[in-house]
């Protein structure tokens, strides 16, 4: 039985400062690096067979530790970049709800709202992120395990897809 392990990469100045990153690219702090070389260690023992990853820096950062371990080369799929969300991205939570309080309350609630009025919806980040893990399983022994190196919010979506759940579930 193929397995998946979903793997959201580690802290990032941005995340400390509750900006919201979407596709901005944004190396891992120490904090981040850290996260990456325990959670590696952790996941090498389940051990996978194949590795694919965002090919944003901080996720790229993440796998890192766990290639080291393995040797497993990743493939980099730009499918599981987290949501791109527009004017939103570098603001901090506080602004955002200061300036776009009611839009960012309806895109928590609507997977068909677009992210910072022209990025992406969780739908469609469901969609592209699904579709690269069915990418990275392809080729993977029956008995395999996928490591998926991504983010919060396309792993939420990603999820969810995966699951069947409805898209007002995902998060």
């Amino acid at each position: 039985m193929r397995r998946i392990a979903i793997w959201r990469h580690g802290r990032t100045s941005w995340n400390a400062e509750q900006r919201f990153q979407g596709q901005t690219d944004i190396e891992l702090d120490e904090v981040g690096i850290a996260q990456a070389q325990r959670a590696a260690s952790m996941l090498a023992s389940l051990p996978p067979s194949a590795i694919i990853s965002s090919d944003l820096t901080r996720t790229r950062q993440t796998a890192s530790p766990l290639v080291a371990i393995t040797g497993i080369e990743p493939a980099y799929d730009e499918g599981l970049r987290e949501t791109f969300a527009g004017e939103w991205e570098g603001k901090t939570r506080p602004v955002l709800l200061e300036e776009y309080g009611d839009d960012l309350h309806r895109w928590s609630a609507d997977p068909l709202m677009r992210a910072g009025g022209h990025g992406e919806t969780r739908v469609e980040v469901a969609d592209r992120v699904v579709a690269a893990i069915d990418r990275g399983l392809a080729g993977l022994p029956d008995d395999g395990v996928l490591i998926v190196v991504t983010h919060g919010g396309a792993a939420r979506a990603g999820i969810g897809r995966l699951l069947g759940l409805p898209p007002e579930h995902w998060g």
